[in-house]
């Protein structure tokens, strides 16, 4: 049975904090073990803690000379060794320096490196210094970036190629992972048929699932690809109960109260509803519930609701659920150059773009117009009750800040 639907409409801070609650009630913690060139994009299953010091041994920070400050007396100093990288020194000979050239290890005896930009190679082969010299410079010390023990990178951690670079540094090749999610895609509506087929009357393709699924596998989910259900409450009950062994069920369009939105109707006849109506535009209609104790999370049919709602909600409820703690996008403050006279009762996210240094708003944001996300690089925040003139101060999320 369907618990009390709360009255009003959610403000979006509010949709969030329950949805991460929800979310940190029903984890994902399976995980697997995959090598390094198989883990990007996985979460990290438990924290990184490294074995080594990095780097294992003091090294030169650039090509130039390895010698002791004490030695140094202003006259010319013999050259004693050549150290490359890889190699190992032998101790410097007292009243000499080495030749050593970027990441090679510095000798035992020596304790500065001169670049040599600041050396002179004399016809003797002698070296002579025509920089004063600091103890230390330009070596980096043993330990500089992890010393043995240290916790590198916390369980939860999106592996991005910079982290799978470092874990690479550490001389691992397999990293323990979150297992994939497995989320099921719908979309509802006797309106709609699938891209390459004719068009019939009073008929739409389906741009949504095509969206989420690529989507939900930019986000190293296994999609499982459920179809367009037809406006009749018992196939529609009958496609959600075939899904039960998936982790989230994502449907479009069909979960307001009309009365063809039949998937509304099985989620409150026969699941519940935790979640719906939400101040937020596009996007209000927004449903989260169970079916037969699967999450359900049921987004807008208009395709920029679709596009919103999923960024800013679903995202961040899939990835919580896999460990992930920070989930919500960068915002950054960017000057209006455009005016917004339209105050409403909803946060508002409208499609744009950077111009020279502003923000600018696409010419149409009907919910339905998925173009205006196609010429946008952002979302433009602009809060319930206010209005926009030239040169205010919006929040701005980058489209990349969302799509992986």
């Amino acid at each position: 049975m369907s618990k009390p639907e709360p009255r009003g409409l959610i403000p979006v801070e509010e949709a969030m904090e329950r949805l991460m609650s929800l979310a940190e009630g029903a984890p994902i913690t399976e995980r697997e073990t995959v090598g390094l060139a198989d883990a990007q994009g996985r979460i990290l299953a438990e924290d990184l803690v490294s074995t080594l010091d990095l780097p294992p041994w003091p090294n030169s920070a650039m090509d130039g000379y390895a010698l002791r400050v004490a030695d140094w007396k202003g006259e010319p100093l013999p050259v004693s060794q050549r150290i490359f990288a890889g190699q190992a020194p032998l101790p410097l000979q007292p009243g000499t320096c080495a030749r050593i050239f970027t990441g090679a290890p510095v000798p035992e005896g020596a304790d500065c490196v001169e670049m040599q930009e600041n050396a002179e190679v004399l016809a003797d082969e002698r070296v002579r210094i025509l920089e004063p010299l600091r103890g230390k410079q330009n070596i980096r010390p043993r330990g500089q970036e992890t010393t043995v023990g240290d916790k590198v990178l916390d369980a939860g951690t999106l592996m991005t190629p910079i982290e799978l670079g470092l874990a690479a540094t550490m001389g691992l090749a397999r990293l323990s992972v979150v297992r994939r999610a497995r989320v099921a895609v719908l979309s509802t509506g006797d309106e709609l048929i699938e891209p390459g087929l004719p068009l019939g009357p009073g008929q739409i393709y389906n741009s949504n699932r095509v969206l989420l699924c690529s989507w939900l596998k930019r986000l190293g989910c296994e999609v499982v690809d459920a179809g367009i259900l037809p406006d009749d409450l018992a196939k529609t009950r009958a496609a959600l109960g075939a899904l039960g062994d998936v982790d989230l069920i994502l449907s479009t369009g069909g979960v307001s109260v009309g009365e063809a939105d039949f998937l509304g109707h099985a989620l409150r006849e026969e699941g519940e509803i935790s979640l719906w109506k939400l101040a937020i535009k596009p996007g209000k209609p927004l449903t989260f519930g169970h079916f037969r104790g699967v999450p359900v999370i049921g987004l807008p049919g208009n395709p920029a609701s679709t596009l919103v709602t999923f960024a800013l909600l679903a995202r961040p409820y899939l990835l919580r659920r896999l460990g992930v703690r920070l989930v919500k996008p960068l915002q950054f403050k960017v000057p209006a150059g455009f005016v917004w006279d339209k105050p409403g009762n909803r946060r508002e996210y409208l499609r744009g773009r950077l111009e020279q240094g502003r923000l600018v708003a696409y010419r149409n944001q009907s919910s339905g117009v998925l173009r205006s996300a196609a010429w946008a690089d952002g979302l433009i925040e602009v809060i319930e009750g206010t209005t926009v003139a030239e040169g205010d101060l919006l929040g701005f999320i980058p489209l990349s800040e969302v799509m992986g």
